[in-house]
């Protein structure tokens, strides 16, 4: 006992040093193995009106085909009466890493004469998303990996008008930033100047401020004051001023991502041209992770908790309803035999 009470006061056995190699770093290996050998799921929303590139943004932050729409020669866009949403998923692959990446476009938003309510089929889709994988959760015999189709960020594009958030744009970003992490980017940035870009810059952020528009990344989600600091700098440069396109073109004796003008070219991932290769860091190489467990952890739970507490919901008809027919057999049998 007295040896006992001198390691806990030395600190315990977590204090205590090795002895020698024991193999508990091997760990993360074996976890990375496993995630690797599973691959990754991201889901990925675009939304804004027609022609600010929404398109050719998706095909430049993954460097490959996965809109189709910018790839299509001669493609023209009719615009939708009414807003209509379209996934199409591709696995992509990076040095033995897939990711099965689905992009949601929302054609059709923000389009008409009349944009009244034209919100209402993104967050019934988004909230579609939740309750589907709800019921994969509550089935009784749940599938080993549950298939993923929540929408794990959005990002919507403002017109580089150089004033200030329209109506839509604030009523927008007010309804879905409750229910899905939104990331505010200035589309064809390019047709600002450095000055004017700035300056909507800030009006935007004083806009979201004086709206209680939050996004991502929300400053009470910040697990440690290095997560504090990193996201500070991030919460400063929104919303992104970015350019997009998929043609490349030669600098310097570089081929590099550009759009060509009379006076140049715009290089998309020279950080002194536009805050593409910002914006890409933060969905891609710093924030990937962290989007998917907000998705979950937060806004999905918030959603899983009010289903589960609403009054007239009856849990038992939510399983039952997808329960196999063979599952309810079984029962009735056991029961009488009891």
């Amino acid at each position: 006992r007295e040896e006992e009470r001198g390691m806990s006061e030395r600190g315990g056995i977590g204090g205590a040093d090795l002895f020698g190699y024991v193999g508990i770093e091997s760990v993360l290996d074996q976890m990375r193995r496993k995630t690797v050998k599973a691959g990754f799921e991201f889901n990925i929303m675009v939304v804004g009106q027609s022609g600010l590139g929404k398109s050719t943004l998706v095909n430049t932050l993954f460097k490959s085909k996965v809109s189709r729409k910018s790839c299509t020669p001669n493609y023209e866009e009719k615009i939708s009466k009414t807003v209509r949403l379209h996934a199409v998923s591709h696995v992509i692959e990076e040095k033995g890493v897939k990711m099965k990446l689905t992009v949601i476009d929302t054609p059709g938003f923000g389009d008409q004469i009349n944009n009244q309510n034209c919100w209402e089929p993104i967050v019934k889709y988004v909230n579609e998303q939740y309750e589907k994988y709800l019921r994969e959760e509550l089935n009784v015999n749940r599938k080993r990996r549950i298939p993923d189709s929540r929408v794990h960020c959005c990002i919507y594009f403002l017109p580089a008008s150089g004033h200030s958030l329209r109506p839509i744009d604030v009523e927008f970003m007010k309804r879905l930033g409750k229910i899905v992490s939104i990331v505010p980017v200035i589309a064809k940035a390019d047709t600002l100047t450095l000055e004017e870009r700035q300056e909507f810059k800030e009006r935007i952020r004083q806009d979201l401020e004086a709206n209680g528009i939050h996004v991502y990344p929300q400053r009470e989600l910040d697990e440690d004051p290095e997560d504090r600091i990193l996201n500070d700098r991030i919460r400063d440069s929104i919303p992104f001023a970015v350019v997009g396109t998929d043609k490349e073109h030669q600098v310097n004796g570089h081929k590099v991502l550009g759009r060509k003008t009379k006076w140049g070219i715009i290089e998309v991932e020279n950080v002194a041209h536009c805050e593409f290769a910002n914006l890409r860091d933060l969905l891609i190489r710093s924030h990937l992770q962290d989007l998917k467990d907000v998705a979950h952890n937060v806004h999905y739970e918030t959603y899983r908790v009010r289903r589960l507490n609403e009054s007239n919901m009856n849990l038992s008809e939510l399983v039952l309803s997808s329960w196999p027919l063979q599952n309810k057999m079984d029962k009735c049998e056991t029961e009488s035999h009891l």
